[in-house]
């Protein structure tokens, strides 16, 4: 999946591949249909506590080492930044940030991009 996503895009389309209604979904992760739904359609942010994080990425089918879990927790974090603090193509180089945070090694033309960005943004 893409990774320049917003978390309730993300969700939502991992729930779809897995031909699972949202009720159906939120009776496997214990989650109020209603608060979820509104989740999914971006009018409530993400929930932040991790064991939350965990139910969902389960419930989703995320492996606990898989890139989709390392990808639902960012976007969780990344959703509660406040709009108008980071621009949106800044936003769209925190997943790599994570990444190297997490110790995965950047490909050389994800180094290059974000070296790119990191000089025309000066």
């Amino acid at each position: 999946m893409k990774t320049n996503t917003k978390f309730n895009d993300f969700v939502k389309k991992a729930r779809i591949e897995k031909r699972t209604s949202l009720r159906e979904f939120c009776r496997k992760t214990d989650l109020d249909p209603s608060n979820w739904s509104k989740i999914e359609r971006g009018y409530l942010l993400p929930p932040k506590d991790p064991e939350t994080l965990g139910k969902i990425a389960e419930g989703l089918g995320f492996e606990k080492d898989g890139e989709n879990y390392k990808i639902l927790f960012e976007l969780a974090a990344i959703a509660s930044i406040p709009a108008g603090i980071i621009e949106e193509n800044v936003l769209e180089k925190i997943p790599l940030f994570f990444r190297t945070l997490r110790g995965n090694k950047p490909t050389e033309a994800e180094l290059r991009e974000l070296f790119n960005f990191v000089q025309i943004n000066r």
